[in-house]
């Protein structure tokens, strides 16, 4: 099962690594640098065991795509330099969120690996795994907390949202009459309602006025959208090396995505709709997998993903800081080097 916004390193990497395009902001590795060591000096606790247990995403690293967005969002009507540490902060609560649900995610999907290293689960079980990802949505909360109550409370309901999301997609397990507007209303909740709380906390911290801080939101729920379609769409026509995890996952758990909706829909729809439906078997998800990505549905799923980047865009035209444009950049090169042949 996709997380609450996980996305394959394909798409992933383009995003806030050496070669971004969120790079274009000067002071951007430095404040990603801070966002690094708050982000470990706020697990730390008296007990070793726990502090392990939270750290251990946090040291396997990852592309802090979240926090990047908080920080672009706060710089991108004018200049401000280096971020504010409220700011910071901000960002460091928002990848806390990220943090804590994917500890509950992979304890949902039995998931052995995560980001190249065993998940928490494998590691040290499932009650260590839901106890420390309840740890880092409760850190997360505090920090916010620090920050306002419109900060605190936009937290508290983007956490709850992240849940709603992931019950709609469970409702809807191994469903094969799944709507495309049930799917949406999913990674609505569990992958746009971040990118959006991302982006709009670091533009409330930053001093945005109302209307940049309203504009800003939107660009993460749009961005959010596309994010997740081309996750879905690396499930499918990316190898396990290229995500760091087995690929056509979402098959084989009965999450039925943009591409699979449109896949029925199409040319051999009803040979897909005969494999569906259960517990697949390893035979089974490759032929699924052939068949999605050979009857038109990946291309349409990424036509659909750019509609989501446009739209994205169109809401940062108007912003002059680099901010934005760090933002713009990594929204068009979201749908870069997506696999797509048989």
């Amino acid at each position: 099962m996709v997380g609450f916004g996980s996305v394959g390193v394909v798409a992933y990497s383009r995003l806030v690594s050496s070669q971004s395009p969120l790079q274009i902001l000067p002071s951007m590795a430095d404040d990603l640098s801070r966002v690094e060591r708050a982000l470990a000096d706020s697990v730390r606790t008296g007990d070793s065991l726990l502090t392990e247990i939270a750290s251990h995403l946090i040291v396997a690293g990852g592309k802090r795509v979240r926090p990047g967005f908080a920080i672009a969002a706060a710089a991108a009507v004018a200049d401000v330099g280096s971020a504010t540490d409220d700011v910071v902060m901000g960002a460091v609560s928002v990848e806390l969120v990220h943090l804590g649900s994917l500890y509950h995610d992979d304890v949902m999907d039995e998931a052995q690996i995560r980001r190249t290293v065993d998940s928490v689960n494998a590691r040290w079980g499932n009650l260590k795994a839901i106890l420390a990802g309840d740890f880092l949505l409760a850190k997360a909360s505090e920090i916010a907390a620090q920050l306002g109550t419109e900060v605190a409370g936009l937290l508290a309901a983007t956490i709850g949202r992240l849940c709603e999301g992931q019950v709609l997609e469970l409702q809807n397990a191994y469903n094969v009459d799944r709507t495309e507007s049930a799917y949406l209303a999913s990674i609505e909740g569990k992958t746009a309602a971040l990118f959006a709380s991302a982006c709009r906390i670091g533009a409330i911290v930053g001093g945005l006025d109302r209307d940049h801080v309203n504009r800003l939101t939107d660009f993460g729920t749009q961005f959010g959208y596309a994010f997740q379609i081309v996750d879905d769409i690396l499930d499918v026509t990316a190898t396990d090396a290229q995500l760091g995890k087995p690929a056509g996952n979402d098959l084989v758990e009965g999450v039925y995505t943009l591409p699979v909706i449109r896949s029925l829909q199409g040319q051999n729809g009803e040979a897909l709709r005969q494999i569906l439906g259960r517990q697949l078997t390893e035979s089974d998800r490759d032929a699924a997998r052939h068949i999605v990505r050979s009857n038109g549905a990946i291309p349409a799923s990424v036509e659909v993903a750019k509609e989501y980047v446009d739209a994205a865009v169109a809401t940062v035209s108007t912003m002059q800081g680099p901010g934005a444009a760090a933002l713009t950049n990594a929204a068009e090169h979201l749908l870069t080097n997506i696999p797509v042949a048989t």
